[in-house]
């Protein structure tokens, strides 16, 4: 290959862009550092989203359509950790790939298609938060139809498929010939900006308009439900001061429940919320504003991790595709990429493991004898 060539493609490739890993090889301390830490992250990725698949398979409380979502999502994740990054870990730390082109095909089809299936989980989720706080009845009426929710997820496969899989597959036929050398690997299109920036719109730009709208619209739905209930129970202080009790809403304590655990699940209001006098609803105002942020810092996290993991890897792809590889080093690129994977091992703590139905099952299948009942308790429990 020439020093500067363009192919029919249009996109440029010379000698130093295109080598992307040679210049990767690490020794010593440093090989040794950085095998730990991508061992690390394998173990946390797939220790912990096997553990959410476990307990959906074990416990069948869990098996409504609202958890499918999170099931969806720990597998993608799962197979990151199984498959895409101890493929990739002998490739970065070597610089050369000696497992074939196609391995690398196979490669290549997996992580892109892996990495997309996770963010439109994320996007599903999020929106069936959305659905539990705006319409709770009706989505209450459908928690028992997972026909809807297994059609959801294989929509979100095939559109992960078809994203990046026929471009990694076919790129190559449709320009006539393979521009990647023998010992690397990487996406035909990998310089292609017009191509990575329209990719990019449907795996990053709009699942995170998306989550962030639906997020914010989850806290002002709670928020205005508090206002709504501080407003019904300020109306009622002369009624209570005479003695007589004000019941509070059904919805605001379906809302409480939502902010308070982070739930979709919570279907009535605790009983213990019943009834409140004024000067208990008056005590209680700091509290809730304290509530408030919680439920804005929790839901704020959600879009933030989203936008850390995803945006640097995203805009870094374009920029370096657009230049044609001339501005943006390589490491930078590297960074961004395991930025990609990190998310996959968030992904388990910030979504199932903060929901209080999953948290239940991972205690009975790590501590099963506290969940084993004796006998005489039992007992004692029924008299």
């Amino acid at each position: 290959m020439s020093e500067d060539q363009t192919n029919s493609s249009g996109y440029y490739f010379d000698n130093s862009s295109s080598k992307v890993q040679s210049s990767f090889v690490f020794s010593g301390p440093i090989f040794v550092i950085l095998m730990v830490m991508m061992v690390t992250l394998v173990v946390v990725i797939v220790l912990g989203n096997a553990l959410v698949i476990l307990a959906f398979k074990v416990d069948k409380s869990l098996r409504r359509q609202c958890n499918y979502y999170f099931l969806n999502l720990a597998i993608s994740d799962f197979l990151v950790g199984a498959f895409c990054i101890p493929v990739y870990i002998p490739y970065i730390l070597t610089g050369r790939w000696t497992l074939g082109r196609g391995l690398c095909k196979l490669w290549l089809v997996m992580d892109y298609l892996l990495c997309s299936a996770s963010v439109f989980s994320i996007v599903l989720i999020s929106y069936d938060r959305f659905l539990s706080v705006t319409r709770a009845v009706s989505y209450r009426a459908r928690q028992s139809m997972t026909h809807q929710a297994i059609f959801k997820m294989i929509a979100v496969w095939v559109l992960a498929f078809v994203l990046y899989g026929p471009a990694i597959i076919f790129w190559e036929l449709v320009v006539g010939r393979s521009r990647v050398p023998k010992d690397e690997c990487f996406a035909e299109f990998y310089y292609s900006w017009y191509f990575l920036l329209s990719a990019s719109m449907l795996e990053f730009f709009s699942p995170f308009i998306s989550v962030a709208f639906f997020n914010l619209s989850i806290y002002l739905s709670i928020r205005r439900r508090r206002l709504q209930a501080q407003l019904h129970l300020q109306m009622s202080e002369p009624a209570s001061a005479q003695g007589e009790g004000t019941p509070l809403s059904h919805n605001w304590g379906y809302g409480m429940k939502l902010a308070l655990r982070g739930s979709i699940h919570s279907q009535t209001s605790s009983p213990s919320l019943g009834k409140l006098d004024p000067s208990t609803s008056r005590a209680a105002q700091p509290s809730r504003l304290s509530r408030d942020k919680k439920i804005a810092k929790s839901l704020a996290i959600i879009v933030c991790v989203f936008a850390i993991c995803w945006a640097p890897y995203t805009l870094l792809m374009i920029i370096r595709a657009a230049c044609r590889g001339q501005c943006i080093q390589h490491h930078w690129y590297e960074v961004t990429f395991w930025l990609l994977w990190l998310n996959s091992a968030i992904n388990p703590f910030l979504y199932p493991l903060c929901h209080s139905s999953f948290r239940r099952a991972f205690n009975k299948i790590l501590c099963p004898r506290r969940h084993t009942t004796p006998p005489s308790s039992v007992l004692r429990a029924t008299l």
